[in-house]
């Protein structure tokens, strides 16, 4: 990595602490924290909320019918995403203990906390358990492939791609090839090194 890529990469760094610091006080305004990874509210923000709650029945007649009818294939992709969840995670717990990697822990990628939004009504509740989860869950798989792909393939495309994972930056230059042969294994090594800290 050059050094201009280091500075880029260490002003990435600042930035992304500077918006968990504003995404900390708008927190603060709409009256809410976090204590032991359970979400507590200011008191009488939980009864506003509930009082806001709308019924299933102005929520489906408000609701395009494309939306209704199409609805019930957007829930038949928890059955793929469940088979993948399991054969990832059984994946990453032989081969990562193989190449001696920390293992990517599911808890910090998957997360089901917006259902106990007392303003949102049992469907909107659905729906964002069944996105938390698919979401949750291409994070999850990103992080154990990113890792892999460390481990495997450290050299950036030639060809430019969207939105790559954080480790990309630091990898080998395409065609840097006494590079690949000189580092791959330093590579594997600061992926042992590694640990996942608790995203709040």
């Amino acid at each position: 990595m050059t050094k201009r890529m280091e500075e880029l990469a260490s002003e990435i760094i600042r930035l992304q602490t500077e918006l968990d610091g504003e995404i900390e006080k708008r927190r603060k305004i709409l009256g809410w924290h976090i204590k032991e990874r359970m979400v507590e509210f200011e008191h009488g923000i939980a009864a506003e909320h509930r009082r806001m709650r709308m019924s299933v029945r102005s929520f489906l007649a408000a609701s395009p019918i494309s939306a209704v009818i199409t609805a019930p294939m957007i829930y038949s992709l928890v059955i793929p995403l469940l088979i993948v969840d399991a054969w990832v995670s059984l994946s990453q717990a032989i081969c990562f203990r193989a190449y001696r990697i920390p293992r990517v822990c599911r808890a910090h990628y998957i997360v089901f906390d917006r259902q106990h939004l007392a303003y949102l009504k049992w469907i909107e509740a659905l729906n964002c358990l069944h996105c938390g989860y698919a979401n949750g869950l291409i994070a999850y798989l990103r992080e154990i492939d990113s890792r892999t792909e460390q481990y495997w393939c450290p050299i950036k495309h030639a060809l430019r791609i969207s939105d790559p994972h954080q480790r990309y930056y630091e990898f080998l230059e395409y065609g840097d090839a006494d590079g690949y042969r000189a580092r791959l294994e330093e590579f594997r090594e600061r992926l042992r090194t590694i640990s996942d800290s608790t995203n709040n």
